[in-house]
């Protein structure tokens, strides 16, 4: 599965009264959609995900799945403190259709996190999983920071794929993806190589799709498997060769993470601007790197401020500006003061959706 381009972790609405607001939630979904991200995660950490009930979780991925464009890669957070838990809500993520299970580091036990219970952790679930598995680290809410040189060890793991590198260390990020390196896996792409999920081919059945035709050179040859072009339903898909996939999470690092090799990011402040965000990663795949770094330059002071220090009640208030739904969130996060809303307005007003 490709990972690449920008991602936002969708947050969950809310009523006043703390219950979720399904309906905003379709909305936000749809909006996002007609963006140039590359996908959605439900319930990451910006969608509160442990604060809500096993109930809630499954009807916010059953809601979001349902509101989503069959062309956006859909990841699940289904990370859970005990890998049965994380089995069981990544089974069930599988079975509405999501392509990836996001999974977070278990943390609780802190002085238990040793290399050979992460190590046991991720590869029990990722032998098991239905979904491909890309690990989750957030040490700045879990305590605990996943060394680089588990990673390289657990990036073998066929069905573990990448990592979502929240710390916001471009050295490590780096040290990751040279020593990564060695791992080679095909993905199927679109013809113009973006992500092809199984929620696209299965949309593309439906349409009156069928069997897979490869496409032969003008001799009646088939060309190569690197270029071989295979149709379903009139979508044209190829292989594309890649690796263990990094995405980050630290949007005032997104243009320098590109350049040591992350393949893309899950970008709380994506939330309240996706093209802002987007435009960063299209400049620098382009190879206009003064122009990767001057969007990266307008949007680093917002995102550390709103995201990095104000957390989910920041993120959702610059989404209320922007238009998005954000509303309130839960106890025991707390809303914002006037004066700080005022704050994020001003951070905003050159950064609108």
């Amino acid at each position: 599965m490709l990972l690449s381009g920008i991602f936002p972790p969708i947050s969950t609405p809310f009523y006043p009264d703390g219950k979720v607001y399904y309906k905003k939630l379709e909305s936000n979904v749809e909006r996002y959609s007609k963006t140039p991200v590359a996908g959605l995660v439900v319930l990451g950490s910006t969608g509160e995900a442990i604060l809500l009930s096993d109930e809630e979780r499954r009807q916010v991925l059953k809601t979001a799945r349902d509101a989503a464009a069959t062309h956006k890669v859909l990841i699940a957070g289904s990370g859970i403190e005990s890998a049965s838990e994380t089995l069981r809500l990544t089974e069930y993520a599988a079975e509405l259709g999501y392509d990836v299970a996001m999974v977070r580091t278990p943390h609780y036990y802190k002085g238990q996190m040793k290399p050979a219970n992460m190590l046991t952790f991720f590869r029990f679930v990722a032998d098991r999983s239905p979904l491909p598995v890309i690990i989750y680290n957030f040490p700045q809410a879990t305590g605990y920071d996943i060394p680089a040189e588990l990673v390289i060890e657990l990036a073998d793991h066929p069905n573990l794929i990448g990592i979502k590198e929240s710390s916001g260390d471009v050295e490590k990020v780096r040290k990751m993806v040279e020593g990564t390196r060695h791992v080679k896996r095909s993905a199927t792409v679109t013809e113009t190589f973006d992500a092809v999920t199984p929620r696209m081919l299965k949309a593309a059945e439906g349409n009156g799709g069928g069997e897979l035709v490869t496409i032969a050179s003008a001799s009646g040859t088939p060309k190569p498997s690197s270029s071989a072009v295979s149709v379903v339903a009139g979508l044209k898909t190829r292989q594309k060769e890649i690796g263990f996939q990094v995405l980050v999470g630290a949007a005032q690092k997104l243009e320098p993470s590109l350049q040591v090799g992350a393949a893309g990011a899950i970008l709380a402040f994506a939330d309240a601007a996706p093209t802002a965000c987007y435009e960063i990663y299209a400049a620098w795949k382009e190879g206009d790197h003064d122009l990767a770094r001057l969007k990266q330059e307008r949007i680093a002071k917002a995102a550390q401020r709103i995201v990095g220090e104000l957390s989910i009640p920041g993120v959702k208030y610059a989404m209320d500006f922007n238009g998005y739904f954000g509303g309130s969130v839960r106890l025991p996060l707390l809303p914002l003061t006037a004066d700080v809303k005022s704050e994020i307005e001003q951070l905003l007003s050159n950064i609108r959706n």
